[in-house]
């Protein structure tokens, strides 16, 4: 595996600096049928709750739901705008999302191990109605603060 370079390794360094614990990052999105099909598409995740109306009518919740992990991955949008890599991530579901639900996704800084140059923050997704839908955990690298502050 090639070697990172000396700028990079401080650029690193620098990104890890530049975040504290307490820090927070916020991402608001309504997510749409046409968001479910492409996920669905791309990640073979056909799941019927997510593809199937009559099925759907028949279950707990009555309707077509948003898959979870597409929820989950607000957290990608703000990883990128951070150019972070994660290194472990972990999801506790706790309600439906449906279509024309908006949902917020807060990303709250926990932990920076310093021996490690490791940042380990939790997230909450709440809907419109101000209902906690998940919860996240995730840890890894910083990279350059970009887009997000």
């Amino acid at each position: 595996m090639p070697e990172a370079t000396p700028e990079f390794k401080q650029w690193l360094r620098e990104a890890f600096d530049e975040m504290y614990v307490g820090q927070t990052f916020s991402f608001r999105r309504t997510f749409t049928e046409g968001d479910v099909a492409l996920f669905c598409g791309v990640t073979g995740d056909y799941n019927p709750y997510h593809q199937d109306a009559a099925f759907a009518r028949e279950s707990w919740y009555g309707r077509l739901t948003i898959p979870g992990l597409l929820t989950g991955s607000m957290l990608t949008h703000i990883g990128g705008m951070l150019g972070f890599l994660a290194t472990e991530m972990s999801f506790e579901y706790l309600a439906p999302v449906f279509a024309g639900d908006t949902i917020t996704c807060t990303v709250t800084v926990a932990d920076k191990d310093e021996a490690k140059r490791r940042i380990v923050a939790s997230a909450g997704f709440v809907n419109q109605e101000g209902v906690e839908v998940l919860r996240a955990r995730f840890a890894g690298f910083p990279g350059r603060i970009r887009l997000a502050r």
